[in-house]
């Protein structure tokens, strides 16, 4: 079939308007792009929250009544040179007692406690602010 030239031009009006059309897609696109929502951080990322945690171990877990106990453990995403300080459950609420540290380099840190009263005693190690601490430990005197 021979090719008229109202055909051309037909098919020229055509490719204009596909031509047209694909540029004006890439553009909404590139457009609706700058308009997305920003990318939520990964878990990794540094703008996430730190999340704080202290552990802790004692090194005797039943001891006699005067005899020490030294508590030992990490204290995840705290400062150095934070105050660290030794808390005991008593009457059902959380009590410090007269032993602190601070928070070493690299986390570490160590504390000692004299216990005189004879019973079991719920222990945890804490922040000063009391925001972070760690699992409660228990130590029997007798």
């Amino acid at each position: 079939m021979p090719v008229t030239n109202s055909h051309r031009w037909v098919r020229t009006l055509a490719a204009g308007a596909l031509s047209a059309a694909l540029v004006s897609a890439g553009s909404a696109a590139a457009l609706a792009a700058d308009n997305a929502p920003p990318a939520k951080p990964s878990p990794t990322h540094s703008m996430m929250p730190m999340t704080k945690s202290i552990t802790v171990k004692a090194n005797h877990t039943s001891i006699k009544a005067g005899q020490s106990v030294t508590f030992a453990g990490h204290a995840k995403d705290v400062k150095t040179g934070t105050k660290l300080v030794l808390q005991h459950l008593h009457n059902g609420k959380w009590t410090t007692l007269h032993t602190s540290t601070t928070v070493k380099k690299g986390g570490v840190y160590s504390l000692s406690h004299k216990f005189s009263t004879k019973g079991t005693e719920h222990v945890r190690v804490a922040t000063s602010d009391g925001k972070t601490h760690s699992p409660t430990v228990s130590v029997k005197v007798h």
